[in-house]
């Protein structure tokens, strides 16, 4: 009985071990689409909504039509671009500089520093920039990508932890408080007086 479990369980292993072997030239790739496709998404609308989006700054700073055209092309080019970049894994680290300056020029721009719902989502696309920027840095190769190991401790795997921790608060954003069960009038029961 036990030799028919562990051969069974040894040949679930390799089918697994195939499994990631086949799979492992991909999920790189994979990751790297899931991290910047925020910045693709909001490209690829700029690039189909040009006109509104023009005319929104325009409105918005009152600066002109040319200023307001050069906006949307830094902003188009500059995430069409990063991601090109960084999928196609050439100057990652100058693309993933340029999307942090997309962050702080659209932060700005649209008016957004001060809406803590949208500040969140801009620290969490900064962490996963992070996580970008610290697996193009070239270190020693582990069997587990992404994975710490025990007794490191290099700028890589602090700007990991610190993108996986701005990874966090985009979740939160998801999470909605209601100020009402936190005051003292909520927390008696509805039966007392």
């Amino acid at each position: 009985m036990a030799t028919i479990l562990s051969t069974n369980l040894r040949g679930r292993g390799r089918g697994t071990a195939g499994f990631l072997r086949v799979t492992k030239q991909y999920l790189p790739h994979l990751a790297r689409l899931c991290l910047i496709s925020t910045f693709l998404e909001d490209g690829i609308r700029m690039w189909f909504q040009w006109n509104e989006q023009k005319d929104y700054i325009e409105a918005t700073w009152g600066c002109g039509y040319f200023l307001a055209t050069c906006f949307v092309l830094l902003n188009l080019t500059g995430q069409l671009g990063g991601c090109v970049l960084i999928l196609s894994r050439h100057f990652v680290q100058y693309a993933c500089f340029g999307l942090f300056g997309i962050i702080a020029l659209q932060t700005v721009a649209y008016s957004i520093l001060w809406d803590i719902k949208f500040l969140m989502r801009n620290l969490a696309l900064g962490g996963g920039l992070l996580l970008l920027l610290a697996e193009s840095r070239s270190e020693g190769k582990s069997m587990f990508a992404g994975v710490p190991s025990m007794g490191e401790s290099s700028p890589k795997q602090y700007m990991q932890l610190g993108g996986r921790v701005l990874l966090v608060l985009m979740f939160m954003t998801l999470l909605h408080f209601d100020p009402s069960f936190f005051s003292p009038s909520a927390s008696r029961p509805s039966w007392q007086p």
